[in-house]
């Protein structure tokens, strides 16, 4: 005997129809979500936002609304973009967007036909939406801020590499003299600056300077200062006269420039008279080791160069003959730190003195590797730069 046909009773058709709406709802979510994360771009992301709005739940507009920028529109408002933002918003139709630090983004506001109010099924649809749209908006954001920070990365590698070429490779060959330099920037580029500059009748100008402060506007200004240096000292004017003619030059580039003025140590080596003049603006001591074991320290003559307008310097001239060293440097030496303590004027003096290398670029060789064993391994917090002479002895 057949058995009669079971019919449904009402509470599980609602069951099932409520069902078939979660899973219709979440299909739903799911398409959205991969719309709106389907692009890096975040104005692609707002625009993809407003027409599933606007077209899935057949609202007359929507658009985006930020303190910081214009409004973002789709479909028929009920203003022009300019005034969207002093329009009363119906209730229950605006939905703000936060980051994952609760920092407001943007709000969304949607305008439904007739200014009816909101069905349950479309404010459980925004709710998730604006969430999908908030993580796709900072994704953006960040994704926006990384190919920033490559270019930037891209254009200080660039610089670092125009800095480095600007430090002297091809030393002037002076028969009976060693010569070296070397300069370590702490960051990607850096404020210090030396140079090596051969005249025709035979004098060698050197120049080790550093910019008040580190980085990439130190280095611009470290470039200007090159320039300026280099144009005025192949003229063959004084060491004073140069010295003041640079400040007075930088002073007048304005504010900015002033801020970074220029410490510098100038010296003009005459190889056949062996004898070296030094002139110290603001900068650390230079220091000149000679045959018999004497030290001399150079001091500074006058402020830093750029600092204030009119200032005037002074030189000094020393023998330098066979068996004589000379250092110039940067603060970065002597600013080395291990925990607390300094690596100092004092003990880079002693190591100077105590270096028994033969060359220039033995004696910076050494040097750094002192420096570094002093620090264990603290990173470097300053630019470091040196340069070396010795007045070889007589064979």
């Amino acid at each position: 005997m057949a058995s009669d046909p079971v019919t449904p009773d009402a509470s599980s058709v609602e069951t099932t129809i409520d069902l078939q709406q979660q899973v219709a709802r979440l299909q739903a979510l799911l398409e959205v979500s991969r719309q709106v994360h389907a692009t890096t771009s975040e104005p692609e992301v707002l625009r993809a936002v407003l027409r599933i709005v606007v077209l899935e739940l057949e609202m007359n507009g929507a658009a985006f609304l930020a303190q910081d920028a214009a409004p973002v529109s789709f479909g028929e408002l009920p203003a022009s973009d300019a005034d969207l933002a002093s329009v009363a918003i119906p209730g229950g139709c605006s939905f703000p967007l936060c980051d994952r630090d609760e920092h407001p983004i943007t709000t969304l506001v949607v305008f439904p036909p007739d200014q009816r109010a909101l069905t349950f099924y479309e404010l459980d649809f925004l709710q998730g939406l604006t969430l999908q749209a908030a993580v796709a908006l900072e994704n953006a954001r960040n994704f926006e801020r990384n190919l920033q920070w490559a270019r930037v990365q891209k254009d200080l590698e660039a610089a670092r590499d125009i800095q480095r070429s600007l430090v002297p490779r091809d030393l002037p060959d002076l028969p009976g003299f060693s010569l070296a330099v070397r300069s370590e920037t702490c960051y990607e580029v850096g404020g210090d600056y030396v140079d090596v500059l051969a005249h025709p009748g035979g004098e060698i100008l050197l120049a080790v300077a550093d910019v008040a402060g580190k980085g990439l506007a130190s280095a611009l200004i470290a470039s200007s200062f090159r320039s300026a240096f280099r144009a005025m000292a192949f003229s063959g004017i004084p060491l004073d006269a140069l010295a003041r003619q640079v400040s007075q030059h930088h002073w007048q580039e304005g504010e900015e420039a002033r801020r970074r003025y220029v410490t510098a140590i100038l010296a003009r080596l005459d190889p056949a008279a062996g004898k070296i003049e030094l002139l110290n603006a603001g900068h650390n001591p230079g220091f000149i080791l000679t045959p018999d074991g004497a030290t001399h320290k150079i001091n500074a003559s006058g402020t830093p160069l750029g600092m204030l307008p009119g200032m005037t310097y002074s030189s000094q001239t020393l023998p330098f003959p066979p068996g004589s060293r000379l250092l110039l440097y940067t603060d970065g030496l002597t600013e080395v730190f291990h925990d607390e303590e300094e690596f100092g004027e004092e003990r880079l003096l002693h190591e100077f003195c105590c270096s028994h290398a033969d060359n220039s670029s033995g004696m910076l060789d050494t040097l750094w590797a002192n420096l570094r064993s002093f620090a264990a391994g603290s990173p470097q917090a300053d630019d470091m730069t040196a340069l070396a002479i010795i007045h070889l002895p007589k064979t």
